[in-house]
């Protein structure tokens, strides 16, 4: 950095006037990026709790969400279609055609989440989502200003995500208590991990893509996975915390 110039400058120019300038506005650019990431991510949050509970509220959770019929799974799987569709396909799409898929993917995940209304009581809902509110509040804040490299921990916590789905899906089968809150307690761990380590991705990336025009869907795709690393630790939480109808 000691030797980069403005070549909108002239030659005159100072250098360390000029490297100063240029730390000030990348500085100013991180954070208005980081800024709409959370704005994003805190609207998609906000969006989802609203239409799960209206959801909820108008009777269709129950009859869909807890009844026969295959509309169910479609509700609770199509959420994971719109993760794979942003994470895989946002080079060829434009912004708005981003910024479209991501609200219905927090659509969808209200409609899934809904059944949360039917299970637990609404006092413990709103304890758990503080409680998460300030976890994550936390452990993002830490993974922004940490010196410390968070990407070795990427993988280990991927993996451990990987491992988490295949203990949910045998104990669908298994129907064990014991494994059920084993693998509550290991989601929150994992998923508070993955918060610090995903705000310091997304910093990294900012970084390497600035004055680009990926700025825009990398907020989205930022705002992605902060949200689903709130949502996650939210609902594992809630098996703990969280007092039933």
């Amino acid at each position: 950095m000691a030797n980069w110039s403005d070549p909108r400058i002239g030659g005159a120019a100072n250098p360390a006037t000029t490297v100063g300038r240029a730390d000030v506005a990348v500085d100013a650019g991180l954070r208005s990026h980081m800024l709409s990431v959370y704005n994003y991510m805190a609207s998609g949050v906000l969006w989802t709790g609203i239409v799960a509970l209206l959801f909820a509220q108008s009777g269709m959770a129950a009859d869909i969400m807890m009844g026969p019929g295959i509309l169910k799974y479609v509700i609770m799987f199509s959420p994971l279609l719109f993760v794979m569709a942003l994470s895989f396909g946002v080079n060829r799409m434009s912004t708005g055609t981003a910024q479209l898929l991501y609200w219905l993917f927090a659509t969808v995940m209200g409609l899934s989440l809904s059944t949360i209304f039917l299970v637990f009581t609404g006092a413990s809902i709103a304890q758990t989502f503080f409680a998460t509110a300030v976890a994550f509040l936390g452990l993002s804040l830490y993974g922004y200003t940490t010196k410390r490299d968070l990407s070795a921990f990427g993988t280990f916590l991927i993996m451990g995500v990987v491992g988490l789905i295949v203990a949910m899906l045998i104990n669908l089968w298994l129907q064990s208590p014991a494994l059920h809150y084993a693998v509550s307690f290991i989601g929150v761990l994992l998923f508070a991990g993955l918060t610090a380590y995903d705000t310091q991705r997304i910093k990294s990336l900012y970084l390497q893509i600035a004055g680009t025009d990926m700025v825009g869907k990398a907020a989205i795709l930022g705002a992605l996975s902060l949200y689903l690393d709130f949502v996650n630790m939210f609902t594992f939480l809630l098996q703990f915390m969280g007092s039933r109808e």
